[in-house]
């Protein structure tokens, strides 16, 4: 294991130990303040000194990592040349290439859709002198991270695979192969962590990089769960929660796990107890409300993901974590 990887396995270890340094994920960014998965708000989740940048990735059809949360271009998001915003559902990433996917402006919510209702102080970018944010790609996110000056700030990248639906991104291999290639080739392994509701490619990475972090997401309720505590689901890479005296942080563990990321409202004390006894951390996703926030790290979750940063680092600092660790050095950029 090198240096850096193993400090960065210890800050981990940490997270379960009170009064150390706390989790701050900037979810998509921050997109409560900015257009989702854009290095704009990425740029100002940096200036908040956020922990880690949460993002997602998809493959385009000529095999470039992109950083999107659908592996469609959003309708809700993505205009093209003439300021149409694109028709649902949208065509697939791995069918365009990137040249195309990054010639749509993804820098305001279609006005009156459900998710601009849902995100209204979103700052949107656009007008004179504003470039239009385009998609990046993940090499891009890299880049920028590194200009920046932050020397601790880290990404949470997950990959985006829907078991039912293969022929819309590549298949676990391929997709693998391609984000730990990027990340060795960038030598950034000792700046990320990999999560995912498709635990297969967990399994592939644990396999082929053991040193990065793999981090175990989780949904148990809702119209689209992903695990089931009576049997193994399309997402759970054969692993059966039943098989583990229906524990999810046991099942985690099996899978060998470092973090079990679920629900909000699907953690207890007594969850995040076992897990802790088991060595995994426990970082839960998505929170906005700071009732919420401060409910949960007085539970004991050693991380959370919040689409509003801002407000995580006021409840996270008031709680008394530690100052975070991303700290900007110098002025980041593109605002």
């Amino acid at each position: 294991m090198s240096q850096t990887s193993l400090v960065f396995s210890l800050l981990f270890l940490g997270l379960a130990s009170p009064a150390t340094a706390f989790d701050i994920q900037a979810h998509r960014g921050g997109r409560g303040l900015h257009p989702e998965n854009t290095l704009q708000a990425f740029s100002r989740a940096l200036d908040l000194h956020v922990d880690t940048l949460e993002l997602d990735v998809g493959v385009t059809r000529d095999g470039v990592l992109v950083v999107s949360h659908e592996r469609r271009l959003n309708p809700d998001l993505a205009r093209d040349a003439a300021g149409d915003y694109v028709a649902p559902p949208g065509p697939l990433l791995n069918a365009l290439p990137l040249a195309e996917v990054q010639s749509y402006d993804i820098g305001q919510i279609r006005p009156g859709s459900e998710y601009a209702k849902q995100f209204s102080e979103q700052r949107a970018l656009h007008g004179p002198g504003v470039a239009p944010p385009r998609i990046p790609t993940l090499k891009e996110v890299i880049d920028f991270v590194r200009s920046s000056g932050d020397e601790h700030v880290r990404l949470n990248i997950e990959t985006k695979l829907d078991p039912a639906f293969p022929a819309e991104s590549p298949n676990p291999e391929r997709f693998v192969t391609l984000l730990l290639g990027l990340i060795q080739a960038e030598h950034f392994a000792g700046r990320v962590m990999i999560q995912s509701f498709d635990w297969r490619t967990l399994q592939l990475v644990q396999q082929r990089a053991p040193d990065i972090p793999t981090v175990y997401l989780s949904r148990q309720s809702g119209e689209t769960p992903t695990v089931s505590l009576t049997a193994a689901t399309r997402w759970t890479a054969g692993f059966n929660p039943a098989d583990h005296g229906g524990s999810l942080p046991r099942t985690v563990k099996a899978a060998g796990g470092k973090v079990w990321s679920p629900y909000f409202t699907e953690v207890t004390p007594e969850l995040i107890a076992e897990a802790h006894a088991l060595g995994l951390s426990v970082i839960v996703w998505t929170v906005n409300r700071p009732q919420d926030m401060g409910r949960l790290m007085d539970i004991g979750v050693d991380g959370i993901i919040s689409d509003r940063p801002e407000l995580l680092r006021q409840v996270a600092l008031g709680r008394g974590a530690t100052q975070p660790l991303g700290l900007s050095l110098k002025p980041s950029s593109p605002k």
